[in-house]
């Protein structure tokens, strides 16, 4: 008898091992599958943090772009107080909201018409007279100021000679001679006259001319001076006003209210140090308000000796920008630190500027519109009471100051952890948080400013004419 085939059993035996690599291929495509998807994972962070550089050198790339090209004032003329519905809809929203049928508020509108010319100035009349036959027969005459205009009479360079009248005596056998006494002169012998001088000065100091333009405008008016000559009248004339200075700063110390800043310029030929690197002219405004004192003061560091250096012994108010440099001299005993609103709304402006023209023109309030907002309803009441006494000041700002201040402190806190980590709207709310106990203390007093505008223009000429210079200096203007 046959045996029958044992298909069956073979393939059972077949089907499990089938199974077992079948089962084993999954794991093994799952493995896989489960690694691939990692590698995905990993890759959308890289390109997810790879856009948000992207984006975020983007807003630089705008910054220095519209710092090239762009308008530099800080204005907003449709700012204004236009976002109070805004402020409360993005309070309460992560994201920025739409605001329909925005419009300026309305612009005070200033008196027209040019201003008349000072009557300070002197006159010089040109009568326009009628000829004898238009004037036969009247019975009088007079004239009439029908037109006034500014004239000014352009520079002009000359020599001036000095001559020396000498007398000669005689005694006995001996002569001697007597000389008329020269006039001072600040510099002693020097070709430039006191006027030269104190026009160099103040073209280059308080209207920010370098020597090398100073030396075509002589050259125009017909004088022949180097760059090189005014650079060694500088140079010796800085240590003749040493001691007018020095009454300057102790002035200036005097009072309990100081403002201070600094700004990098170039100086050839520095020692130990490369033409290229930056150097530091700091200024000072201080003093009585009635008589301020201007002073400023080269140094090749920007290091905290500084201000240490310069304002050894000061008392009282101390307002700055938020550079560490000033931190260890606002430590010192009797010293207040008082911040500049001026750098917190620059920041915020810089956002603005740095942001995509798609978001601009999406309709859409940005937190950096909504913070602008907030910070100019302070300038608007720090330009109304201007001209109010200190104490008034004081009440005002008591009054309304304060709780607009605590306002934009509680929208900071609120709203600095819905921006992107390190864009220029978290930047800028970081500062003004950083800053905040400094930037408030001006409503302690209504002497102080809201901001450190009184140097920061004082140093403008320097930043204006800013180019390579000869001398070191510390001059007052």
């Amino acid at each position: 008898m046959k045996k029958a085939p044992q298909h069956h059993s073979i393939t059972v035996k077949q089907t499990a091992s089938l199974l077992i690599e079948k089962d084993q291929l999954i794991e093994s495509q799952s493995d896989i599958i489960n690694e691939k998807i990692d590698i995905i994972s990993k890759k959308s962070g890289i390109i997810s943090a790879q856009k948000k550089r992207i984006e975020m050198l983007e807003e630089y790339l705008r910054l220095e772009r519209a710092r090239l090209y762009g308008r530099s004032s800080e204005k907003n003329p449709d700012q204004g107080e236009i976002f109070d519905e805004a402020e409360l809809l993005a309070c309460d929203s992560d994201e920025d909201e739409i605001i329909d049928n925005v419009t300026p508020a309305d612009k005070p509108k200033g008196k027209g018409g040019r201003k008349g010319l000072s009557k300070s100035l002197p006159r010089h009349q040109v009568h326009l007279d009628l000829s004898d036959e238009d004037k036969d027969g009247a019975i009088d005459t007079f004239y009439t100021v029908v037109k006034e205009e500014l004239d000014i009479e352009p520079a002009k360079a000359r020599v001036i000679e000095y001559l020396q009248e000498k007398a000669v005596f005689v005694d006995g056998d001996k002569r001697s001679i007597k000389s008329a006494t020269l006039p001072k002169h600040p510099l002693g012998k020097c070709i430039a006259s006191a006027s030269l001088l104190a026009f160099v000065i103040v073209s280059k100091y308080c209207d920010g001319l370098p020597l090398y333009r100073l030396e075509n405008i002589l050259k125009r008016y017909g004088g022949e001076i180097t760059r090189t000559s005014m650079a060694n009248w500088v140079i010796r004339l800085s240590l003749q006003v040493q001691p007018l200075i020095n009454l300057m700063r102790d002035h200036q110390l005097s009072y309990d209210y100081l403002h201070a800043d600094e700004t990098r310029i170039k100086v050839l030929k520095e020692p130990d140090r490369s033409a290229k690197s930056d150097k530091w002219i700091w200024v000072s405004r201080g003093g009585p308000p009635d008589s301020p004192v201007i002073l400023f003061d080269y140094d090749p560091s920007r290091g905290r000796e500084v201000p240490l250096r310069l304002f050894e012994g000061f008392k009282g108010y101390f307002q700055c920008d938020g550079y560490a440099s000033y931190d260890e001299l606002c430590k010192q005993p009797g010293i207040t630190r008082l911040g500049c609103m001026d750098h917190g709304r620059r920041k915020f402006t810089d956002a603005k500027k740095a942001a995509s023209v798609t978001k601009k023109l999406a309709g859409k309030v940005a937190k950096y519109d909504i913070a602008l907002s907030k910070i100019g309803k302070l300038y608007a009441v720090e330009k109304r009471i201007k001209k109010l006494s200190p104490a008034d000041k004081y009440q005002v700002r008591q009054q309304e100051s304060l709780p607009l201040l605590n306002d934009l402190k509680a929208w900071l806190d609120k709203n600095i952890s819905k921006v992107a980590k390190d864009s220029k709207t978290q930047i800028a709310m970081q500062y003004m948080l950083n800053q905040w106990p400094k930037l408030i203390v001006y409503c302690d007093n209504g002497r102080l400013n809201i901001s450190n505008a009184p140097a920061e223009n004082a140093i403008r000429p320097f930043v204006i004419g800013r180019n390579y210079v000869h001398t070191r200096i510390m001059c007052s203007c």
